[in-house]
């Protein structure tokens, strides 16, 4: 489904989302992803919920969110909380939702100027 215009001045914007796909600034990616709020988003090496280790988490410390939204694939799953240990002991918010529900809301914030990253889980099939 579509969810807003391609392109949000200044910031990255996630233009479309499908089950096994979705599109930041009309670039398609078909694995999982990093969306800051500026800059180039990144390859996010996890494949399936259940291989969610501290180290992906870490990895969104060097984009330095003020909050993270991770969207934790087709349906709603919550991350053990050590795994989310770097993120919050270096005070940076983590909410957690479905991936389609985290485009959504990684959009609005980003579009209101907020420092979000979006962590967005797109699991192989």
């Amino acid at each position: 489904m579509k969810f807003q215009p391609d392109h949000l001045e200044g910031v990255n914007a996630i233009s479309r989302h499908e089950p096994q796909r979705l599109w930041v600034n009309a670039t398609e990616w078909r694995h999982s992803v990093l969306v800051p709020v500026r800059g180039e988003p990144q390859s996010w090496p996890v494949t399936r919920f259940e291989d969610l280790a501290e180290e992906h988490f870490r990895q969104l410390l060097a984009l330095k969110p003020e909050l993270v939204i991770f969207g934790s694939g087709p349906r709603l799953r919550f991350a053990k909380p050590a795994l989310l240990r770097p993120l919050i002991q270096a005070g940076i918010g983590v909410e957690t939702m479905d991936t389609p529900a985290a485009c959504r809301t990684y959009n609005v914030l980003a579009s209101e100027g907020r420092v979000v990253t979006a962590a967005l889980l797109l699991e192989a099939t």
